[in-house]
């Protein structure tokens, strides 16, 4: 018989996840928001999303969207060019000043994460890998 998890025990893994993902931010973002990080890895991602694109995948109102690109564009993060076949739709793409912020941003988040896993044992480090394959294997889709 399989066993049930416990309210108590997925509890405990959400404040684990919500507190390793504060941390990750805290300790990486420098001069970027989180907001504006999540839109530039949203652009990279999505590889010339429209406006409309951005808000549903980051899940905030076209205003935000629009501030937060116009503020990413001002900064030499972003660029917006009117869409070649709707002159009434903007994409929005990533420049090489975003990418690097974004590259130097998943750096300092590995290497956080790395002093932490260098503090541990060979038996915690294995479980860490067994964790790590079982978190994602809960994600896959």
């Amino acid at each position: 018989m399989k066993p049930t998890p416990s309210a108590d025990l997925a509890a405990r893994l959400r404040q684990a996840v919500t507190r390793v993902n504060r941390r990750l931010r805290v300790t990486s973002l420098g001069e970027i928001s989180p907001a504006q990080a999540s839109m530039l890895a949203s652009v990279e991602l999505l590889d010339a999303p429209t406006l409309g694109d951005l808000a549903a995948a980051e899940q905030i109102q076209p205003p935000s969207v629009t501030r937060l690109v116009k503020g990413l564009a001002e900064a030499g993060y972003l660029v917006q060019k009117t869409d070649a076949n709707d002159r009434r739709s903007t994409r929005v793409g990533i420049t090489p000043r975003g990418k690097k912020a974004l590259t130097e941003i998943r750096d300092r988040k590995t290497q956080f994460l790395n002093s932490k896993l260098s503090a541990l044992s060979a038996k915690e480090l294995q479980k860490a890998q067994e964790l790590v394959t079982l978190l994602e294997g809960l994600l896959e889709e």
